[in-house]
């Protein structure tokens, strides 16, 4: 009997302390709403609330995320430990990505890997942690929003054993570390733009929040990822490759500032993701946007369409966690007029397929990307010419979009 009450009063401990670790000193949404800091706490319980009520305007959107979470529930947990190759420190916990746009030259003596930008190499497929990562952050976010709309504990017992198989489990979690991130073979072991591959640890604090009120995700778990995520944050804003990304201009700099600031939130340091969100005006869009909307550091790429939308997913994604601080990025104009609706308004006429992109892409421009960020972007900026853009899409496109779910769109 004493052992249980020690053992209740132990976890009981960790709880308290794991949660005022993950929200000391951070703005308060509310009992009824979810702890997140991405997605929109209130348009979340507002979508809970009218799909209980039976509002069926959303219902396709459930639908849709039900379906992906079920599909998720049939996936075996990745680990960085399912690979065969060891990073050069001699651990296999130690994440290992390869540069996607390096190939080897046949036609070099010593055969060595060359860049060609946007043409993604199937070698970086096989037997490396990229793809695993990516399936953790995505499956997780799925399954903790499946169940906070459904309720639904076989959601959330999924996605917990998911977190603890890569972050938590000593036998197959990841080191807190992407030393050897996107290496090109025979020349480096890792680089600062191995990076955008942990992009999704934003999406992994947001499912976190989200399971917080499940039997599933407990105080020990909650603790053990505070932990994960604190050591994680120490290399990133203090190791070579860290700085390396975080002083990147592209979108390899915006994705660095999503991670370290959502992260940061988590753990409870909100004055140093509150200095992040306040840097971006103009640490990223004074330098990133011009006053005309165009992104000359996306446009000099080969795919220029996919990344100038790649750029500002980042930059949007900056601008919800500042709404959750109370910083307005979406209304932020430079003195010579750069700014997030400019860079809009710059891709807002390419939703119209008559309209040739003028600049290299050597892939079709998926042209449905842009219009899944336009929905996020016209409540921002009502009376705009931006709304006229969606009348290029079937009316019902956008219907099942998952964004609906989670930020105030022009269709909720």
């Amino acid at each position: 009997m004493f052992r249980k009450f020690k053992l209740a009063l132990i976890s009981f401990i960790l709880c308290f302390q794991g949660v005022f670790a993950a929200h000391a000193d951070t703005p308060q949404t509310g009992n009824n709403f979810p702890q997140v800091f991405e997605a929109d706490p209130h348009v979340l319980a507002d979508a809970k609330a009218k799909l209980a009520s039976g509002n069926s305007s959303l219902k396709p959107a459930l639908d849709k995320l039900l379906s992906d979470a079920e599909h998720a529930l049939k996936m075996r947990p990745p680990s960085v430990m399912d690979k065969q190759r060891i990073a050069s420190s001699g651990d296999k916990h130690d994440y290992v990505s390869q540069a996607p746009y390096y190939w080897r030259d046949t036609n070099s003596p010593d055969s060595r890997y060359i860049r060609r930008d946007g043409e993604h190499n199937p070698e970086v497929d096989v037997d490396f942690d990229a793809k695993g990562l990516g399936k953790v952050c995505s499956s997780a976010q799925t399954l903790a929003l499946a169940f906070y709309f459904s309720g639904n504990e076989k959601y959330a017992a999924k996605a917990t054993e998911i977190l603890r198989v890569w972050f938590l489990n000593p036998a197959t979690k990841m080191n807190p570390n992407l030393n050897f991130g996107q290496g090109i073979p025979d020349e480096v072991d890792g680089r600062p733009s191995g990076l955008i591959g942990a992009r999704g640890l934003v999406d992994v604090v947001d499912a976190i929040g989200l399971l917080a009120r499940s039997k599933s995700w407990t105080a020990v778990d909650q603790q053990r990822m505070l932990d994960w995520m604190t050591q994680y944050l120490q290399w990133l804003t203090t190791s070579k490759i860290g700085q390396g990304e975080a002083h990147a201009k592209n979108n390899h700099g915006s994705f660095y500032d999503t991670q370290a600031a959502a992260i940061a939130l988590f753990i409870g340091k909100t004055d140093f993701a509150r200095k992040i969100i306040q840097d971006v005006p103009t640490v990223r869009i004074a330098r990133q946007i011009e006053p005309d909307g165009r992104q000359p550091f996306e446009l000099v790429r080969t795919k220029s369409f996919h990344y100038s939308l790649f750029n500002l997913r980042a930059l949007i994604d900056l601008a919800s966690i500042g709404q959750y601080l109370g910083v307005d990025l979406w209304h932020y104009t430079t003195p010579d007029g750069r700014s997030l609706y400019r860079a809009f308004e710059f891709m807002a006429p390419y939703a119209n397929s008559d309209k040739i992109w003028p600049y290299k892409q050597i892939q079709k421009p998926k042209r449905t990307d842009l219009g899944e960020l336009l929905l996020r972007a016209i409540p921002e900026y009502h009376g705009t010419s931006l709304s006229t853009a969606l009348r290029y899409f079937p009316a019902d496109e956008f219907a099942a979009s998952r964004s609906r779910l989670l930020f105030k769109t022009e269709s909720n």
